[in-house]
């Protein structure tokens, strides 16, 4: 109930007057169990595309926002989940298989799952290796995976920023893609890892972004860090492989 209220009260009518995001593709979101699989660029990513899609998202967040001390820790953790979001561990192991199974179970209801591949905002506006989950997801599913693009929420919310600027932003939805091909493959880390590429590399084609084939989470440990940006793709990217 708290997402709804949320939505309709508060997101819907700030966001489309102020920040008036234009979307193109929305007709690609099948009905049914989906996965919407999106680049993430800033802190607000989770707010632009659950006002452009009009049925209810459920994403996963990083289990820190659902354990956090004092009146803002308890009002944190309240706040996501009450709009029903899913916690992930991301140190892996049984707490990641827990999110897996919510997510498999959320998409056999015919409800749309909303997951960021790089498992962390991009510290620099590129795009960077995508985790395997979401390949997992898809496997054990059955679902479609829709490929999604933010772009310019960057400019709306750079990191380091409490204010958000007015900017206006874009949100592009490719068409589904299907895995049923690797039926009974789950396991295969192989597989796992051609599905994660084939869904970075869509992200990538609609987002026009330049890809880095290190994880986000190791370039954030690494400042200044520019592997992956030769050869390959247009722009002197390296794309994914497929």
């Amino acid at each position: 109930m708290l997402y709804w209220l949320i939505k309709l009260l508060l997101a819907e009518p700030v966001v489309k007057t102020v920040f008036r995001p234009r979307v193109h593709g929305l007709g690609n979101v099948p009905a049914g169990g989906a996965i919407l699989a999106s680049n993430h660029l800033a802190f607000s990513d989770p707010l632009f595309l659950p006002v452009v899609v009009p049925r209810r998202i459920t994403f996963i967040a990083k289990s820190e926002y659902f354990t956090g001390r004092g009146v803002r820790g308890r009002l944190t953790a309240g706040f996501f989940r009450g709009i029903g979001q899913l916690p992930v561990d991301r140190s892996g192991g049984g707490a990641s298989r827990r999110a897996i199974d919510e997510a498999v179970r959320v998409l056999a209801a015919g409800e749309l799952f909303g997951i960021y591949p790089e498992g962390t905002r991009s510290p620099d506006g590129r795009l960077y290796r995508g985790r395997t989950g979401v390949a997992r997801i898809a496997l054990e599913s059955g679902a479609p995976v829709v490929p999604v693009a933010m772009i310019g929420t960057d400019l709306v919310q750079p990191a380091g920023t409490r204010l958000p600027r007015v900017r206006r932003v874009s949100v592009v939805v490719g068409r589904p893609l299907d895995f049923s091909r690797y039926a009974g493959r789950r396991d295969d880390r192989f597989v796992l890892r051609s599905v994660t590429d084939e869904i970075m590399y869509e992200i990538m084609k609609l987002s026009g972004q330049e890809y880095v084939d290190v994880y986000a989470a190791e370039a954030k440990r690494a400042p200044g860090r520019r592997d992956g940006t030769a050869g390959g793709a247009p722009g002197g990217r390296t794309a994914p492989g497929r």
